[in-house]
């Protein structure tokens, strides 16, 4: 019998017992639903001080858990942190040791300190790695406009360098840029308004959430500027009180909706006061 002959036969078969009928409902619709589509990390800093003590086997146990990227911090730059036994590695090394166990990494954080001080440097650092993003991890945090204006144009500067290098330049918020406001707006407003979008793409912190900034408001209103989010939920009994993502008071189905349009690429989990969420979060994730 022919290819086709068999499967006309075979659709028959199944519209006969009335089954065609369904396959949409039950495959392709259940497909459909599945919200999140893209790779899902944890950032290092939450497990600072397990990566510090044993890197090999602390990215082992999270990869266990379903995670298939990690965010790491530059080493150089969170010294004070606690990441100073990476500092011996090279960025080659570091991406031998989470290839072999099983993550990769794509971005990195970076100091605005380092960013702006030894810039050939990380480059060649986040080449070595394999970096797509570099992100400043916040440094735009002033209520004065002009001095705002003034950073905001330095991490242009920086963001045009680091595009020529092959790769993308983050801002990663923090509520600090949603507390501050200047003419009653918050403050990253007037970031987005500032910082230029072919050089510049921002990774969403969703602990805006806290003071009542959605990440989903942000996507629908800046469509194409975000490459990158970090996720946190939080206890609807008490906002500071961070609990496993699905259980608090974000609704995750309307925000990786909104990523679509946002030109979300990745998200990292990163509950640094409760790092016993990550197992449950990414769980959570990959059945929403």
């Amino acid at each position: 019998m022919k290819r086709r002959q068999f499967l006309n036969k075979g659709a028959a078969g199944l519209a006969s017992v009335g089954l065609l009928a369904h396959l949409p409902q039950s495959l392709s619709a259940m497909a459909g639903r599945k919200a999140v589509r893209m790779p899902i990390g944890f950032q290092s800093f939450v497990v600072k001080k397990e990566i510090a003590e044993n890197l090999e086997g602390t990215l082992k146990r999270l990869q266990g858990y379903g995670y298939e990227q990690v965010e790491m911090c530059s080493p150089s730059g969170y010294v004070k942190y606690g990441f100073e036994p990476l500092a011996k590695y090279s960025g080659q090394e570091l991406k031998r040791i989470i290839a072999d166990s099983g993550l990769d990494c794509v971005s990195c954080h970076f100091t605005m300190e380092e960013m702006k001080n030894n810039l050939d440097d990380r480059i060649d650092f986040a080449q070595q790695m394999g970096l797509r993003h570099m992100v400043f991890s916040g440094g735009l945090s002033t209520d004065k406009a002009d001095e705002l204006k003034s950073r905001c144009e330095t991490v242009n500067q920086i963001g045009e360098k680091i595009k020529k290098a092959g790769m993308v330049t983050g801002y990663h918020n923090h509520n600090s840029e949603f507390d501050m406001k200047i003419d009653g707006a918050p403050v990253y407003d007037m970031i987005l308004k500032e910082l230029d979008p072919d050089l510049v793409k921002m990774q969403f912190q969703t602990a805006a959430i806290r003071s009542g900034y959605k990440a989903a408001d942000y996507f629908k209103k800046y469509p194409g500027r975000f490459i990158s989010a970090h996720l946190q939920d939080y206890s609807p009994q008490d906002n500071t009180k961070e609990v496993v993502l699905g259980q608090g008071i974000s609704d995750w189905r309307e925000f990786f909706a909104a990523g679509k349009k946002a030109g979300l690429q990745l998200v990292f989990v990163e509950m640094e006061s409760n790092p016993g969420t990550l197992k449950n979060s990414v769980t959570y994730l990959k059945n929403l």
